[in-house]
């Protein structure tokens, strides 16, 4: 197989407007809604830092200026906290300032996914790099970046996340048509379908906010016409790359089983928080007890 050059980079695009969290959306960015008492995009950046990602680029557009504070210090908070000598706090509060290399450039017009990620070419370059999607979190527990990459690095292609979903949900995602590959715990993608029907879906492996891809894929979204919604759809792009041999060819799918956080509707949004919240030992307990007293109230 392929030989390519190292994953060092991560994008993450956050121009979306979040109507789905309208009217709390109207003056925050949706990636600052607290999961417990961390914001939802610290998750995702702390997670392209623990493989060793740590040049990160942020795709962004108006009404995001949250973001970029929340990664930034805050020199009159901090010397604050250390006068009342709350060392906790003040790890805290540093450790989003200390993550990792962070850059942003906006989107201007949100054109879909797959322009946020063209808007990347320029920072990425040629090599290999990661997309994080920030209404997936993946529990740190649970090993999917690091796999992506390795099979990326292996394949020399392109790499998607994919997971299992009832036949009936697959037209809330992108599908995707696999086969195995001999020998290899991950699979080849053959084809890629942005939310058809259940009785259309060629399987019920749905796409999910990871991928690691070849540069090649910037040439492709240049040439790629606007899609469903009038947007340019990564999953079009990877659909030409999933046919292309040669260089920066060959689309691959790593099937997550693992610990996944969904926090793109409300209902999931509040089950997230719920769930990582009762996994925690300093609120797990209490919380684990107020809910079972509450649900027998009911």
């Amino acid at each position: 197989m392929s030989t390519t050059k190292p994953v060092r980079k991560a994008v993450i695009p956050v121009a979306g407007l979040g109507t789905r969290f309208l009217p709390v959306t109207k003056a925050m960015p949706k990636e600052m809604l607290p999961v417990v008492d961390k914001p939802a995009i610290q998750y995702v950046v702390e997670e392209a830092v623990s493989v060793g990602l740590d040049d990160i680029l942020m795709i962004t557009g108006r009404n995001k200026r949250a973001l970029e504070d929340h990664f930034d210090r805050v020199p009159s908070l901090e010397a604050t906290l250390e006068e009342k000598g709350d060392e906790k706090k003040l790890a805290a509060i540093q450790e989003s300032s200390n993550l990792g290399d962070i850059h942003y450039v906006r989107q201007g017009d949100p054109k879909g996914l797959g322009h946020a990620v063209l808007c990347a070419q320029r920072h990425v370059g040629a090599e290999p790099f990661a997309v994080l999607l920030g209404d997936d979190l993946i529990d740190e527990r649970d090993e999917l970046l690091g796999e992506m990459i390795r099979v990326q690095q292996a394949t020399g292609g392109s790499v998607v996340a994919l997971m299992e979903v009832p036949r009936e949900a697959i037209s809330a995602y992108g599908c995707a048509k696999v086969s195995p590959v001999e020998g290899e715990s991950f699979v080849q993608v053959h084809g890629l379908v942005e939310k058809p029907a259940p009785e259309d879906a060629p399987s019920n492996l749905a796409i999910i906010g990871r991928y690691v891809l070849h540069p090649a894929v910037f040439g492709v979204l240049e040439e790629t016409e606007p899609g469903r919604g009038g947007e340019i759809q990564l999953t079009d792009a990877l659909q030409t790359l999933a046919r292309r041999e040669g260089e920066g060819g060959g689309v691959y799918g790593v099937v997550f089983r693992g610990r996944r956080y969904d926090t793109g509707d409300k209902l999931s949004y509040l089950k997230a928080v719920v769930t990582l919240a009762s996994e925690r030992p300093d609120l797990g307990p209490e919380l684990r007890s107020w809910l079972e007293e509450f649900v027998a109230g009911l």
